[in-house]
């Protein structure tokens, strides 16, 4: 596996591809950004111009990951060169489906079975239901393939995201890379840091990913209260009270992040769905315990993979971590680089949704302000 970086700046332009003596005919390329950035379309071009026989796969973000370092209004790109693994990449949209479900289900079968090990996702974060999304995956993927990835950002903002491949990115798109053969290793690892408070509610009344009660009263109205004068932030600043849901006694814990708020019907939307009957529990930060979270992820990804020199590391956080960590934020990328070496090439972003498997689970689940590491090596 060999690895090209790059980020561009409005200042400085593209700057910095390591391993420039190495060429790079057929290749897979990441690139995360700027919304309004990436909205100008002659950043696509100019990477088609630098790869272009590649497969170039791009999204939105609410902060760029590239080594040890977090931007923002930027492009950082990763072109890989895989050396022993092949990858099918297969994209649809939200407009052409009933429901988040089918979508998923469809992108499953539309991959290539034989030799699969891995699926990577990169999805719309704004008109897709993530958990939607992951049960149509589950439900429709061999038993040992396992999924990893994230829902696009637009910062703060709740806007709009993009996803694009081979194209400007657009709305609506979730794309799927399936990779293939004996030689590839992934490792994964995903884990919050979040502390609970308060008594523990019940979801009394929900549809889908909207919530409207909890205990009878208004999900709205008790968040509100908790938010004080940060209440006319929202949906914003519900990103530094995170909700914790249980389903079953003594199942994991989901961490759910707040997407939109309606006033009108008293009710906010969630990334992901919020079971009518399951326990809920507000949250809040405890900064040390996020970024050691970062730490935990990335040794269960080495764990994981079983080796001790990954050669790839893809970094998916919340953007609901970016805005409590603030000017800390660098920290929970170099905890990962303190278990996985600094000279391993390091990219993701920041998110608003964030896909994998509990350590030592195969099935993905959609979490939200957690780090999720993904760790790639070829035998």
């Amino acid at each position: 596996m060999k690895i090209k970086q790059s980020i561009w700046t409005s200042k400085e332009g593209w700057k910095g591809f390591y391993n420039q003596e190495e060429k790079f005919e057929n290749c897979l390329v990441l690139a995360f950004g700027n919304r309004f950035v990436l909205e100008d379309g002659s950043h696509y071009d100019e990477l088609r111009d630098q790869f272009p026989n590649a497969d170039i796969l791009m999204g939105t973000t609410a902060g760029e990951i590239i080594g040890q370092q977090v931007h923002d209004d930027s492009i950082v790109a990763t072109a890989i060169q895989f050396e022993k693994t092949s990858y099918q990449i297969e994209k649809l949209n939200s407009k052409d489906f009933e429901n988040s479900y089918q979508l998923g289900k469809t992108l499953v079968d539309n991959l290539s079975k034989d030799g699969l090990r891995h699926v990577m996702v990169l999805s719309d974060g704004s008109t897709i239901n993530g958990s939607e999304l992951v049960k149509g995956l589950n439900d429709h993927l061999p038993e040992k393939v396992t999924t990893t990835g994230g829902l696009a950002g637009d910062g703060p903002r709740f806007e709009k995201t993009l996803v694009g491949c081979n194209a400007v990115p657009s709305r609506g798109n979730v794309v799927a890379i399936g990779l293939y053969g004996e030689d590839l290793q992934i490792g994964y690892g995903s884990v919050g840091g979040w502390d609970t408070f308060g008594p523990k509610r019940t979801i009394t009344k929900a549809t889908s990913n909207v919530l409207y009660e909890l205990d009878g009263q208004s999900a709205l109205d008790l968040y509100k209260k908790y938010l004080g004068d940060k209440a006319d932030g929202l949906p914003g600043s519900a990103l530094l009270f995170p909700l914790s849901i249980n389903t079953d006694e003594g199942s994991k814990t989901l961490v759910r992040t707040i997407l939109n708020v309606s006033e009108e019907d008293q009710s906010m939307t969630f990334a992901g769905d919020m079971p009518v009957g399951a326990s809920a529990q507000l949250m809040k930060a405890n900064f040390d315990k996020l970024i050691d979270g970062a730490y935990e992820a990335a040794n269960s990804g080495k764990a994981i993979l079983g080796v001790d020199n990954p050669q790839f590391a893809l970094l998916i956080s919340c953007v609901g971590r970016k805005l409590v960590l603030d000017q800390r934020i660098e920290e929970e990328v170099e905890s990962v680089a303190e278990v996985i070496g600094d000279k391993i090439p390091v990219t993701g972003f920041y998110s608003y949704g964030e896909i994998a498997p509990f350590a030592g689970l195969k099935n993905c689940e959609l979490h939200n302000q957690t780090m999720t590491v993904t760790l790639f090596g070829e035998k």
